[in-house]
C-alpha cells in the first residue's frame, strides 16, 4: 500500500485535512514565541525594579568606621516584613555579611552562602533566576571611596517569582484560548477560501459535462489563469478531435471523388475498341492509381495539417498525367487544352497533394467547360501559382465562396457530389494557399487561380 493510496482523492479533502495538521503546529510555533517572548519581558521588568531597588539602598547607605551601615527601615516597607518576597543583603569583598534587611532573617543559610560567590567587577550587574528557591536574584557590586581608600561591597535583592508565576499562568490560559479560536476561525476561512478557488474546477467539470451531453462544443466560461491554460489546451484538444472526426467522414467522401476518375477511364476502355494486352495494360494503371489514392486518402485522414518536407515535385509531369487520364473520361467532349507552365515549375510539398489538388480542379473545368481549357503557372515574389480556365458559363460572384463549401454545385444535372473544390480548398489550407475564382477572358469564362507558398 503506497502513500498516495491512503491520501484523499478529493482536491478539497487534501488542502483541509493539510490545515488541520499544518495550522496546530504554525499555532503551537507562535503560541511559544508569545510566552516566551512575554516571560522575557517579566524578566527584564524585575531586573528593572531590583536595579531600582539597589539604588533605593545605596541612597540610604552610610560607610562608618570602614563598613557600610544601613537603617533597620528603609524606604521599601516590604524590606522591613519578614518573609515579605522582597529581600536584601550586604556583602563584603570576602564574603563577610555586613548587612541583611528584616525580612530576610528566615532565608536558608544555604541560599545566604551562595549569595557572595559570584565575582562581579565594578560596572557589571547580575540578574538570574532560582527556580529552587522561588526567587529571581539582582546583584550590583559597589566601590564605596572613604577615607581609608576604596571598599568594595556587593549588594544582593532578591525578589519571589511568585507574582511572576501567576502573571504567565493567566498570560498562558488567555493565549492558548485566543489562540484555539484563531486555529477553529482559521480551519473555518480556510475551508471558504479553499470552496471559492477551487470553485472554476467545478465550473470546469460542468461545462466537461455540457460538452459530453452534446449541449456545448467547446469550454466557454472564464477561468483563472491557472486554469485557462488547461482549458485552452482542452479547447485545443477538443478542436483537434473533432476535426479528426471530420477528416474521418470527408475522407470517405474524397475518397469515393477520388476513384471516379479511374473508374470512369476503365469503364470507358471497356467501350473502346483495344487489344487484350493494351487493355490489360490500362487496367494494371487505373488499378495502381485507385491504390495509391487509397493509400493517399487514408493517409490524409490521420497526419496533421500542414506542409511536409519533401523534395520539391515537378508540377509539368503531374498537370500532364492528370489531362491524360481526364482525356479518356471526356473523350466524347474532345476538350482542347493549351498548357503554359513556367519551365521548372515545382511545388514544394506531397506529390499525392498536388495530384488531388490539380485533378479536382482539371476535372472541374473539363465538366463544366465547352472545348477549351487552358493551364497556366509560374511563380514570384514566393509564391506559387497555377491558373486553369475553360470555356465554360462561368461563375457568378454571388456563387463562388458558395461552391468551394463541401456538398455545394451550380449545376446538380452533372453527375457528382459537389465536393471536389472542397478537397483542393483543404489541401491548400493545409499549406497555408488559396484558391480564388475569377472570370476569365481566354477563353472566356470562368478561371480557378492556385496559390501556393514557396521554399524560397
Amino acid at each position: 500500500m503506497t502513500l498516495n493510496s491512503l491520501l484523499p482523492r478529493s482536491l478539497k479533502a487534501r488542502l483541509f485535512w493539510a490545515s488541520v495538521v499544518l495550522l496546530p503546529i504554525v499555532t503551537l510555533f507562535a503560541g511559544a514565541a508569545l510566552q516566551r517572548a512575554f516571560h522575557n519581558s517579566l524578566k527584564a521588568s524585575e531586573a528593572s525594579q531590583a536595579r531600582l531597588h539597589v539604588y533605593l539602598l545605596l541612597g540610604e547607605a552610610q560607610l562608618r568606621d570602614g563598613r557600610l551601615w544601613l537603617p533597620d527601615s528603609v524606604q521599601e516597607p516590604r524590606f522591613s516584613q519578614v518573609q515579605s518576597g522582597l529581600y536584601a543583603t550586604v556583602h563584603s569583598r570576602g564574603g563577610e555579611l555586613l548587612w541583611r534587611s528584616p525580612s530576610a532573617e528566615l532565608l536558608p543559610e544555604a541560599l545566604m552562602n551562595r549569595l557572595p560567590s559570584t565575582n562581579l567587577e565594578p560596572g557589571q550587574t547580575l540578574f538570574r533566576h532560582l527556580p529552587e528557591a522561588g526567587l529571581f536574584l539582582f546583584q550590583y557590586p559597589v566601590v564605596w571611596e572613604g577615607e581609608g581608600g576604596e571598599r568594595h561591597f556587593l549588594m544582593s535583592v532578591l525578589h519571589t517569582d511568585d507574582n511572576v508565576n501567576r502573571e504567565i499562568q493567566a498570560f498562558a490560559t488567555q493565549l492558548w484560548g485566543w489562540l484555539g479560536g484563531v486555529y477553529i476561525l482559521a480551519l473555518l476561512m480556510q475551508y471558504l477560501i479553499m470552496r471559492w478557488g477551487l470553485k472554476p474546477l467545478d465550473s470546469l467539470a460542468e461545462d466537461l459535462s455540457s460538452i459530453e451531453q452534446g449541449q456545448a462544443d467547446k469550454l466557454k466560461g472564464t477561468y483563472p489563469l491557472e486554469v485557462q491554460a488547461v482549458t485552452d489546451n482542452l479547447n485545443r484538444l477538443i478542436e483537434s478531435e473533432r476535426r479528426q472526426r471530420e477528416r474521418y467522414r470527408n475522407t470517405l467522401g474524397d475518397l469515393a471523388h477520388s476513384l471516379k476518375t479511374p473508374l470512369a477511364v476503365m469503364n470507358g476502355a471497356a467501350d473502346e475498341q483495344m487489344d487484350s494486352e493494351r487493355y490489360r495494360q490500362l487496367v494494371s494503371e487505373q488499378t495502381a492509381r485507385m491504390n495509391q489514392i487509397v493509400q493517399y486518402q487514408l493517409s490524409r485522414a490521420v497526419k496533421s495539417p500542414g506542409a511536409p518536407l519533401a523534395a520539391p515535385v515537378a508540377v509539368e509531369p503531374v498537370v500532364r498525367r492528370i489531362l491524360s487520364a481526364l482525356a479518356k473520361v471526356y473523350a466524347d467532349k474532345a476538350v482542347h487544352v493549351r498548357i503554359e507552365l513556367a519551365p521548372g515549375l515545382s511545388f514544394a510539398g506531397d506529390e499525392h497533394d498536388l495530384m488531388e489538388l490539380l485533378g479536382n480542379v482539371l476535372e472541374n473545368a473539363f465538366k463544366y467547360g465547352d472545348q477549351q481549357v487552358r493551364v497556366q503557372g509560374g511563380s514570384g515574389h514566393g509564391m506559387l501559382w497555377i491558373e486553369v480556365a475553360d470555356d465554360g458559363p462561368g461563375v457568378s460572384k454571388e456563387m463562388r465562396q458558395v461552391i468551394l463549401e463541401r456538398g455545394a454545385r451550380l449545376d446538380s444535372s452533372a453527375p457528382g457530389q459537389g465536393i471536389g473544390l472542397s478537397v483542393a480548398v483543404d489541401i491548400l489550407s493545409s499549406y497555408g494557399g488559396a484558391l480564388e475564382i475569377r472570370d476569365s477572358v481566354d477563353p472566356e469564362g470562368a478561371a480557378f487561380l492556385i496559390q501556393l507558398p514557396t521554399l524560397d
